[in-house]
């Protein structure tokens, strides 16, 4: 249905790769071909006769190939519709030839922006001509067929040699909703590059790349990944990543590069670490994450910052979990961890964080900057008689990059070097702190002479009071709250220190 024979093809474009062969298809069909610039040049180097722009146009390219495409015989040749009378009679009237077939790509953009490179060349890669001829083919599915990117050249080059260059329409209605994503793309781009210093009250975010899932957050729930993994991961084993598995290989790479530098592991079950510890390996590490709760642990996400060799995957390896990140394998350690073929087993690339979140919310998006904000020793403010040791500073910062990564409230108690345990989620900070303790106890965890952090701030003494029954020697929070001198005053009647941030750190 809708079958149209192209007789005619405008062809150019940045990228050549693989044009080859399609070009050969279309001289082979007898197809007659308008090119330009360097495109012109590729097609005649192929022996394949084709027709300058500037011939049909009887206009030269000017302003350094600013202006090439954009005239009426050739937006006319697009867009004239075949089945309406007065545009056949307008375009026989000034010598218009159809255009069946448009391909044309984009100059890199984004690329271009990627590279560093100064305005005055990015602005250059601004493409006026191709955009417009992608959306005039586009928006003239009916007649024409549009190829708008390399990406699609294997597919157009099946379909026009099975076809002997004849297409349905079907296939052009597919082949201009793609355009009109690379087109969507592309202006999203433009505009968030110069929204950048323009601060327009606009959210537009444009991602290509896509991968469905197996299902949702729930098998009812139908679920989707937009973006490139590959840009991040390798995969070297195991199943596909759920939407699960995501959001917490996500909560899991927000908290190990808090520790760059250091030797870390954490283990993450619903965006929370049930352990988190630093050593001076990777087993050592592993051993003492996993002490904090190894119920939790099974079938979690295991994360380290540094190369897994052997000891620590056979320690590793005894463990049920659902994904294992690491930047480096040792050959036998990953031999001996992909024994378990439903294992997923990322290699990371890149921890480079996201400057921005968003995320849908009732009729719209909600969008803030990503809390990047570490506490370092410069920001604590002793508030209480007793100063900290050093040692408890490490412990109380330790404990802050833990407390920063768990969903509000919270309560984390750690030593220097481990987490103890932590009350997460709750609904009040009370309630936080009760369930940090259960934990504690119930995995034998003394919390004597350890360090507590809190997100937030403590509006009455009693949280101060309770840690101070089981042991504690040290809090950090944020302060802020109008009753701050009395969790102050009791601290400093216990001898416990106390610092404060200036920063809250919630997270819902």
């Amino acid at each position: 249905m809708g079958s149209k024979k192209i007789n005619s093809a405008l062809i150019s474009v940045f990228h050549k790769d693989n044009l080859d062969n399609i070009v050969k298809v279309l001289a082979a069909n007898d197809v007659t071909i308008y090119s330009t610039g360097g495109t012109q040049k590729f097609i005649e180097d192929l022996g394949i006769a084709v027709t300058p722009v500037e011939d049909l146009t009887a206009y030269p390219s000017i302003f350094s190939g600013r202006v090439k495409t954009l005239h009426p015989k050739i937006f006319g040749g697009i867009l004239n519709r075949r089945d309406n009378s007065s545009d056949q009679e307008e375009k026989e009237t000034h010598g218009i030839p159809d255009i069946d077939l448009v391909i044309v790509d984009l100059y890199p953009f984004e690329d271009t922006v990627a590279s560093g490179a100064g305005e005055a060349d990015i602005i250059e890669k601004i493409d006026i001509g191709g955009i417009s001829l992608i959306r005039g083919a586009a928006k003239n599915y009916d007649d024409v067929l549009i190829v708008s990117s390399m990406e699609q050249y294997e597919e157009v080059l099946g379909m026009l040699d099975s076809q002997k260059c004849e297409t349905s329409l079907g296939q052009r209605k597919s082949f201009a909703c793609k355009a009109f994503d690379i087109s969507s793309h592309y202006d999203t781009a433009i505009f968030n590059y110069f929204n950048k210093e323009q601060d327009e009250p606009s959210f537009k975010q444009s991602t290509r790349h896509s991968q469905s899932l197996r299902y949702g957050e729930n098998p009812h729930q139908n679920g989707s990944f937009y973006g490139d993994l590959q840009e991040l991961f390798d995969q070297l084993n195991g199943k596909e990543l759920s939407y699960n598995n995501l959001v917490d290989v996500d909560a899991a790479v927000s908290l190990i590069r808090e520790f760059e530098g250091e030797t870390a592991f954490a283990i993450i079950k619903h965006t929370n670490a049930c352990g988190v510890a630093k050593g001076g390996s990777v087993k050592e590490a592993y051993l003492k994450a996993l002490s904090a709760d190894n119920v939790s642990a099974f079938g979690g996400i295991l994360i380290t910052n540094h190369k897994v060799d052997l000891a620590a995957a056979e320690e590793i390896n005894k463990l049920f979990c659902e994904v294992l990140i690491a930047p480096e394998y040792d050959e036998k350690a990953l031999a001996l961890l992909k024994s378990k073929k439903n294992r997923i087993i990322l290699k990371i690339k890149s921890l480079s964080p996201n400057p921005i979140q968003f995320k849908s919310l009732l009729n719209g998006v909600i969008v803030q900057d990503s809390d990047l904000k570490t506490d370092t020793k410069e920001d604590l403010t002793t508030v209480t008689k007793k100063v900290p040791t050093d040692e408890q500073v490490e412990a109380l910062l330790f404990a802050s990059k833990i407390c920063k990564h768990t969903k509000s409230n919270t309560i984390v108690f750690t030593n220097n070097d481990m987490m103890l345990s932590s009350g997460t989620g709750q609904t009040s900070r009370v309630d936080a702190l009760n369930q940090a303790i259960e934990k504690a106890v119930s995995f034998g965890m003394d919390l004597k002479g350890s360090v507590m952090a809190s997100d937030a701030f403590f509006p009455f003494p009693d949280c101060v009071e309770i840690a101070n029954k089981v042991g504690v020697s040290a809090v950090i929070q944020p302060g802020g709250s109008i009753k701050d001198q009395l969790s102050i005053d009791y601290c400093d009647e216990a001898d416990i220190a106390m610092v404060m941030t200036g920063t809250r750190h919630f997270k819902h």
